[in-house]
């Protein structure tokens, strides 16, 4: 692959909105299930430019529409490490929600072995410690209404969007794929990484209790702070929430830490 190439190859994937091109700090932000990195576009205005929100554009939705999405956690990973070389020669730290989260912690275990170069912090949400024990079965593979009715539960996609089957025809393969690979993954213990983590939670998502964020800590031998808001699953997306005012400061915090 020649360097213009690679290059364009490296766009698709990532996005950096601060407008200088030597930034102090990149902050790698992931999205959930079913969603895109645009839902972070406007969180680049809650900082300074020497501090870079990097969106990271998966297959299957935004402009790679057309591509066919990935459906297992471990070749995402690995393929988003594989492009990643350039963004990550400034200090950087990855953000996810819900199976963002998940991966967010993959692929800060995969640089970590891979190139040596470990995020300097890792903030997740919405997202049960990767070890923590599975209690319901896959969904993925459910029949069309069941899927469905499981997507009204969970409270993250539009209501109009669910009623119109023809959006729904567009929408449902990349959220079965998506589906598929939180329902797949399969943790195996390593090392514990040395960055520090902080959690974010839902008081009222059913599905990431308050002990599930709390474990986290396992995942690191750094500090793990674990902070509660209201909301449901996807607390991230109220404009009320307390959540954006809690991950600016963390993330200036964060950045102080570097400056040190």
């Amino acid at each position: 692959m020649t360097s213009s190439s690679a290059c364009d190859a490296n766009a698709l994937w990532f996005e950096s909105l601060s407008r200088t091109k030597t930034p102090s700090l990149r902050v790698f932000c992931i999205p959930y299930a079913g969603g895109s990195a645009d839902i972070y576009r406007r969180w680049q205005r809650w900082f300074p430019q020497q501090v870079d929100v990097c969106l990271v554009h998966l297959p299957g939705r935004g402009q790679r529409v057309r591509e066919e999405p990935f459906t297992q956690l471990t070749p995402l990973v690995k393929a988003i490490a594989a492009h990643i070389d350039g963004e990550i020669k400034v200090p950087y730290v990855l953000y996810g929600h819900s199976m963002g989260a998940l991966i967010s912690f993959e692929l800060g275990r995969e640089l970590r072995g891979k190139h040596r170069n470990s995020p300097a912090h890792i903030f997740v949400s919405g997202c049960r410690a990767p070890q923590w024990p599975k209690t319901e079965p896959p969904t993925f593979n459910l029949p069309h209404d069941k899927f469905v009715d499981g997507l009204k539960r969970l409270n993250g996609t539009p209501r109009e969007a669910l009623d119109d089957p023809k959006v729904m025809e567009v929408f449902l393969n990349i959220l079965r794929a998506d589906f598929e690979i939180v329902d797949t993954y399969e943790y195996s213990p390593e090392e514990r990484l040395s960055c520090p983590i902080t959690v974010y939670g839902g008081l009222q998502d059913q599905d990431v209790s308050v002990e599930s964020c709390r474990a986290w800590q396992e995942q690191t031998s750094a500090s793990c702070e674990v902070r509660m808001f209201e909301g449901d699953h996807f607390f991230i997306r109220d404009p009320q929430s307390k959540f954006g005012w809690a991950f600016r400061n963390d993330i200036m915090r964060a950045f102080s830490v570097l400056r040190l």
